[in-house]
């Protein structure tokens, strides 16, 4: 494949996401500045990025600000609410979904803990597996939803859903069309990528750790929200995005939750969970 120098648009390159592990996890008191480090120094490495067909990876954190601009609290997502300080999302190759996954993400996690380089300090919140339905970006050229964990943005919303007719990409088609343009144009929203479960109503895995709540059935969709520029000024027009969507009958909101990136080598934020 030749690629002329004055080309470069977001489906020029045969390098595309298919799937992608999100993993919510919560210290325990006292332990946040080893489970930042640990999961940093360690389990970010060995337990992800070193796997077959995983390109990509990306750490956020949510200090009590951003906690505290959560909702609903009633969710069933995060248990409370607030819990959840640390995401992490990684991408998967299109295709090769089963590879990383299934023949090497299960026993992989198996073999750390044999060795004792698990973290039975945390708990996991939400740790599922989504395949990628398609993303809309607020620019003519933009940064691809494929590089969207290496581009370095500042922070990240994600947000939880329940479609009430129909399935996740009927869904996700419809806040494509109707939803999505206006709440990216003119804001610090970059990319709206949406998401559905890998495998609806997936029983727990067998895996060494509980991994909290379930990915959904077939109507999840999970949205993330990637924002070059100040998260918590755009809080109040994700709100009204949502409240739209929720107004109109078309979903029901589980869980709005703002990230800011994690600095790479340092303890930043651990002291203001």
């Amino acid at each position: 494949m030749v690629y002329p120098l004055d080309v470069g648009g977001v489906d020029d390159y045969p390098v595309k996401v298919g799937s992608c592990l999100i993993t919510m996890v919560e210290p325990h008191k006292g332990f946040e500045r080893a489970f930042n480090r640990w999961y940093e120094r360690d389990h970010y490495y060995a337990g992800c990025m070193v796997g077959p067909w995983l390109f990509a990876g990306s750490r956020w954190v949510a200090p009590r600000r951003l906690k505290d601009q959560r909702w609903p609290k009633d969710t069933t997502i995060a248990n409370p609410y607030d819990a959840g300080s640390y995401i992490a999302i990684y991408w998967v190759e299109k295709g090769h979904h089963d590879e990383h996954f299934n023949k090497w993400a299960v026993d992989q996690v198996r073999a750390l803990y044999a060795e004792n380089r698990g973290f039975p300090e945390r708990t996991h919140q939400h740790t599922s597996l989504f395949d990628h339905l398609g993303s809309v970006y607020r620019d003519d050229d933009p940064v691809p939803i494929d590089l969207a964990l290496d581009h370095g943005y500042d922070a990240l919303v994600v947000l939880w859903w329940d479609a009430n007719e129909g399935d996740a990409k009927g869904f996700a088609e419809t806040l494509k069309s109707d939803y999505v343009p206006g709440l990216v144009a003119g804001s610090d929203i970059e990319i709206a990528s949406s998401w559905a479960p890998s495998v609806p109503d997936e029983p727990k895995r067998d895996v060494p750790m509980d991994l909290g709540s379930s990915s959904g059935s077939t109507n999840r969709l999970v949205q993330m929200l990637f924002i070059g520029g100040d998260v918590e000024a755009e809080m109040d027009r994700i709100h009204k995005y949502c409240d739209e969507i929720e107004g109109n009958g078309v979903a029901k909101l589980l869980l709005a939750a703002p990230f800011f990136r994690t600095v790479i080598g340092t303890d930043k934020y651990v002291d203001e969970l």
